[in-house]
């Protein structure tokens, strides 16, 4: 089961609205097209218009199954006491006194340009259930992270 938040939900209802009804209808009418061409066994056209057909209805199948086991997370539930799924964490590295801020995010809406990054990151995982003033050792690939969490809100 995942746990997206409803702006989340809602994006990927429409990409998926979109994939079918518009893209799908579009890969079809240029295999189509190709096929009037004459031998498909040399029709690069074809060939290249059945790949993205079959790239396309992988990423269908994959938001389909997304959305079957998506739940829809209630934030008025939610405590701002700890961090958690759609808190927004502000935090400093304590090596370097930098402040930082982010939100905790499903894997699916994770954007780090939008200061959102997956609760199943190596720092979402390790802010996951702490409180302001707790102090977690992260390891990324940049080396070993130690921040402070100043503030969660929700």
């Amino acid at each position: 089961m995942e746990y997206l938040s409803k702006e989340c939900y809602d994006k990927l209802v429409a990409e998926l609205h979109e994939l079918e009804t518009v893209e799908l209808a579009r890969v079809k009418d240029a295999i189509a097209e190709a096929r009037d061409k004459g031998d498909l066994s040399e029709n690069y056209e074809y060939h290249a218009a059945k790949r993205e057909q079959g790239r396309l209805l992988g990423r269908i199948r994959f938001k389909q199954r997304v959305l079957e086991h998506a739940r829809v997370l209630d934030t008025s539930l939610l405590s701002g006491d700890m961090a958690q799924l759609l808190s927004r964490v502000t935090m400093t590295n304590l090596a370097t006194g930098a402040a930082m801020t982010y939100t905790l995010a499903s894997p699916h809406e994770a954007n780090l340009r939008e200061g959102k990054i997956s609760i199943k990151s190596p720092i979402g995982e390790a802010l996951k259930g702490k409180r302001v003033g707790d102090v977690v050792e992260v390891s990324v690939p940049a080396g070993m992270l130690k921040l402070r969490i100043d503030k969660i809100e929700q």
